[in-house]
């Protein structure tokens, strides 16, 4: 099924249509004064969206999910997950699936909501969300998509009009999102939960269909495409690491199949370098705080092995020895996509006669014990590598360190301009996305799309933008997010 779009795109029902049992049909509330607030022009224009219409009354419209085209299909997605190691069944309680668009590259992508009201999955919860975390989900999302990391991406957010109650009042919105698609680990453990193998087959086919086609061919198509899951979310958490991403509720609900970042709440990128940083509010034991990442991703994907285990052989036994096999890749695959990373952000090539793997850990730990602000020291480091080191030497209180640290890495001839194409000067840093964030609250949109700019350039200096590459002020404090709901 396709209906007709503001633009040229139609927006398809196919997720609704094979997976009938994960798609609760259900619409969107009410707006009582609907504002856009911003639109993400380049994303539209890739989706085949006429940018001039969305902002008028029917895009408007289309973006909070009130007036679609005749013949739409929303639903609400049913999944479940373990969230902070309870499993639960749970749902898009506040969040709609509009349908599919086909872009301008061919690619098939959700169209999606959040915050467009309670749905049959809403736990008690009243389905809302408030202009600040929405806003935050398009300054990061968009953040991560310029850094090449693979994310969901924000469309547009779009005032309701309506207030909503957290610890204060709040004004509502409305954030539409795009993505690969919304499958996630938990869709799969949803239908291990209710013991249907049928719907569990379905879902296989549908998401190697759509984001790991290779595996249909292989002698194993489902142990293969397990294998692609891993080394996507193996590869994903390495580049998270290398930029100091925290995402802060690693549930098995938000590990995507596709390899993308999704759910955007208590996130946030690292100042000081402190591997047990947390940032959400809610996780005080620390489950996923930044250096408990990898270990995060990998149990989930245990998670994920379980409910794939009628796929993968008849007998329980051996289904789990297949299981555990394809498991243990993620760590050899995690290491290697970091290791090379950090060399690229070391400037260094490949040499087995180095060993880089010391150097970058030595460098990590007195980042860790001088509480040197982690993006700044990267890219002050190609500099460093042009020979002027002294911006990095400002950084640490032990100098002696640093300083033999800089010999034995200097020597071995690093790219300066390869570190500079890797390490960001802009990243969303937490003063300046809550400055932003309480600002568009009252009205004041101006900082909001001065962040965005500058978020949206991370690896080149700009005139004008000295702010947004300069660490926290030291009365910043110990920062905390919340999830929104």
């Amino acid at each position: 099924m396709t209906t007709a779009l503001p633009g040229v795109a139609t927006l398809q029902a196919r997720f609704a249509t094979e997976l009938p049992e994960l798609a609760e049909p259900w619409q969107a509330a009410a707006t009582p004064s609907p504002r856009l607030l911003v639109l993400n022009e380049p994303l539209a224009a890739d989706l085949g969206l006429d940018v001039e219409r969305l902002g008028s009354a029917e895009g408007i419209g289309l973006l909070t999910g009130t007036e679609l085209p005749p013949g739409s299909t929303p639903v609400a997605q049913a999944y479940a997950g373990h969230q902070f190691g309870g499993f639960t069944k749970l749902g898009d309680g506040r969040a709609l699936l509009l349908g599919e668009v086909t872009d301008i590259h061919g690619n098939l992508r959700d169209l999606h909501l959040k915050g467009s009201g309670r749905t049959p999955h809403a736990r008690g919860g009243d389905g809302l969300a408030a202009v600040g975390p929405m806003l935050r989900e398009y300054v990061v999302s968009e953040a991560m998509h310029a850094l090449g990391i693979p994310t969901t991406r924000s469309l547009a957010v779009v005032a309701t009009g309506r207030d909503i109650r957290r610890e204060t009042v709040l004004p509502g919105a409305v954030l539409a999102r795009v993505a690969s698609s919304h499958l996630r680990v938990g869709s799969f453990q949803y239908a291990q939960a209710i013991r249907d193998d049928d719907l569990l087959r379905r879902l296989a086919d549908h998401a190697i269909a759509r984001h790991h086609p290779a595996a249909a061919a292989a002698p194993e198509p489902y142990l293969a495409f397990y294998r692609a899951v891993v080394a996507a979310q193996a590869d994903l958490v390495a580049q998270w690491m290398l930029v100091g991403f925290v995402h802060g509720v690693m549930n098995t609900d938000n590990m995507t199949i596709s390899g993308e970042t999704i759910d955007y709440g208590p996130c946030a990128f690292l100042d000081v370098f402190e591997p047990a940083t947390v940032f959400s509010s809610i996780d005080q034991g620390g489950r996923y705080a930044y250096a408990n990442q990898p270990g995060a991703a990998e149990w989930n994907l245990a998670r994920f092995a379980e409910a794939l285990l009628p796929l993968f052989a008849d007998e329980t036994e051996r289904a789990v020895e297949i299981a555990s096999e394809a498991l243990a890749s993620f760590r050899t695959a995690y290491d290697a996509a970091w290791f090379a990373g950090m060399l690229k952000k070391l400037g260094l090539a490949p040499n087995p006669a180095v060993d880089a793997q010391g150097l970058a850990n030595e460098v990590l730990d007195l980042l860790r014990s001088n509480h040197v602000d982690h993006t700044t020291f990267w890219r002050h480091l190609g500099a460093a590598a042009r020979g002027d080191a002294e911006p990095v030497r400002g950084l640490f209180l032990d100098l002696p360190a640093i300083d033999a640290w800089l010999a034995r890495w200097r020597a071995l001839g690093p790219d300066a301009d390869a570190m500079d194409r890797v390490n960001p000067v802009h990243i969303p840093r937490n003063h300046l996305v809550e400055e932003a964030l309480a600002a568009a609250t009252v009205g004041d949109l101006a900082p909001l799309h001065q962040l965005i700019d500058a978020v949206r350039s991370p690896f080149n200096v700009r005139p004008g933008f000295e702010r947004y590459a300069e660490a926290a002020p030291d009365d910043f404090g110990q920062y905390q997010t919340f999830c929104g709901t």
